[in-house]
């Protein structure tokens, strides 16, 4: 089954982005302490109003488990979401500059992290993600859904592929070369 989050989501959720970040995870903490990283990413998920909020998050559950994660919204909103993130890092995390690119833009739904915990993967968690953040930008009127893929994970672009995304352009960020892929809803 698949639901919006809520805040007590946050100890299941915080791993699933974090894996879908990879290195960037650290990045965006700044700080190289896995711990600190995974507690901080806890936090966001319980707040209001920032890019990985419980509210800009679905969840795919079984048995009572979270098994994968989609954390997505409006790219217009992404300067305000992701003030509140830096600006708390500013005040906790002694950061003092983050220079990052927009990874999403005015007019596109963006699928921030998509994440399946690894015993799960291979069931067609990840492809039911998918649909379900389709559903949810059509349900608010996009007609485009967004999300970057690094140049190199050939696995993730064939699952977006199959799912109906194309390759738009190549896109910097954070220092990596990302594929920007869109998915067109009509």
């Amino acid at each position: 089954m698949i639901r919006h989050a809520e805040p007590a989501d946050a100890i299941a959720v915080a791993p699933l982005i974090i894996q879908a970040m990879g290195a960037l995870a650290n990045k965006f903490s700044n700080t190289n302490d896995s711990g600190k990283t995974l507690s901080l990413f806890e936090y966001f998920v319980t707040q209001k109003n920032n890019q990985y909020s419980y509210e800009n998050t679905l969840v795919f559950v079984e048995r009572e488990e979270i098994l994968g994660s989609l954390n997505a919204y409006d790219g217009s909103k992404l300067i305000e979401l992701r003030k509140n993130f830096t600006d708390y890092l500013r005040s906790n995390n002694n950061l003092t500059d983050l220079r990052t690119e927009e990874e999403t833009q005015t007019g596109e739904f963006y699928l921030d992290t998509i994440s399946v915990t690894p015993s799960a993967q291979g069931k067609g968690i990840g492809k039911q993600l998918i649909k379900a953040g389709i559903a949810w930008a059509q349900k608010l009127g996009h007609q485009q859904v967004g999300l970057l893929v690094e140049v190199n994970n050939e696995k993730a672009m064939n699952l977006y592929c199959s799912q109906g995304f194309n390759i738009q352009n190549k896109k910097k960020f954070m220092g990596e070369l990302y594929h920007h892929m869109v998915f067109q809803i009509s």
